[in-house]
């Protein structure tokens, strides 16, 4: 279907004026479209709206892919759909730790999946980061406060990460001892390393 004959449907079946350059625009990534056009546009295109999501990573992607509406997951929660609605929008889940619980069972939210949700991705790396360099045990507890995993999980994970950047950063420097490397190279793969370490942190406990 070409995007024109896509906005023909969504006119003719739903009632939506939608534009065939606006369908290009949500094929593109350019723009997104609203609660209701998505699971209209899910409708002309025979399929679940949840199918039409690459990767959910918000609270409302989450909410959209298991077609649930906010009124309902908020029943669920046990708080109003108003104060759903405000996490929702603001991207911070700020939750009691049974309606934690009880989000992670309705949308079906591992570990990983929550911490994003919750808009703590950027204060666990930050967390994982000083582990790495200093001390990791003195960030097992701040780390669990964070990710809903158990505590010798937690402790085993942050371990190992700190053994493979130290590793990382004893080997680089014995390289740019020698001449091999150029002066750069520790902190290049350090800086490397450190970029992706909530998704090492994660890879590391599930392994």
């Amino acid at each position: 279907m070409a995007p024109g004959h896509v906005a023909y449907g969504l006119g003719a079946q739903y009632g939506l004026r939608i534009s065939a350059e606006t369908v290009a625009a949500w094929e593109r990534g350019l723009a997104w479209p609203s609660e209701y056009e998505l699971t209209a546009l899910a409708g002309v295109l025979w399929c679940a709206p949840g199918e039409l999501l690459t990767a959910a990573r918000t609270l409302r992607e989450h909410r959209v892919a298991r077609e649930m509406t906010a009124e309902e997951l908020a029943g669920q929660l046990g708080i109003s759909a108003s104060a759903y609605l405000r996490m929702e929008e603001s991207g911070k889940w700020r939750g009691s730790e049974r309606q934690s619980a009880a989000l992670t069972e309705a949308l079906g939210l591992g570990p990983a999946a929550f911490v994003t949700v919750s808009g703590r991705d950027e204060e666990l790396a930050e967390l994982l980061r000083s582990a790495v360099k200093t001390r990791w045990q003195a960030y097992v507890r701040p780390v669990a406060k964070l990710a809903p995993l158990d505590r010798p999980l937690i402790q085993g994970s942050l371990e190992r990460l700190h053994s493979d950047y130290q590793a990382l950063m004893v080997s680089t420097l014995s390289w740019s001892s020698t001449g091999t490397e150029s002066s750069g190279a520790t902190g290049d793969a350090g800086r490397a390393y450190l970029v992706g370490i909530v998704d090492r942190f994660w890879e590391t406990a599930e392994a």
